[in-house]
């Protein structure tokens, strides 16, 4: 029992560790290119403005931390079937938040 512990602690800590080194490798020009050709066409349909931005700016955001905002951008690229490589998640993810959200890492 404490061994199953101890490697379901290690694990979350290895994918914590790994969230986080990824995020400051991550390259935000190709985030924002991503962003750009991916996403804002299909947030300009969502939102009432025709401004893919404003659905990152909204009051009734349902992303209110970096996990989730991770998380928004995984379920995008899997339901959307944008074929995103990690990496341009992860990119996407920091470029998103320098830009509109400012999460502490």
């Amino acid at each position: 029992m404490k061994f199953t512990a101890f490697i379901r602690t290690s694990f979350a800590l290895a994918m914590f560790g790994f969230s986080v080194s990824s995020f400051a490798t991550a390259n935000l020009e190709n985030g924002k290119e991503i962003d750009q050709h991916k996403c804002y066409s299909c947030h300009s349909k969502k939102t009432a403005f025709g401004n893919g931005d404003a659905i990152y700016t909204r009051s009734d955001s349902k992303v209110n931390s970096l996990a989730k905002l991770k998380s928004m951008v995984e379920r995008c690229n899997t339901e959307l079937r944008l074929d995103l490589f990690p990496e341009d998640e992860a990119d996407v993810t920091a470029y998103l938040n320098k830009q509109f959200y400012k999460f502490k890492p």
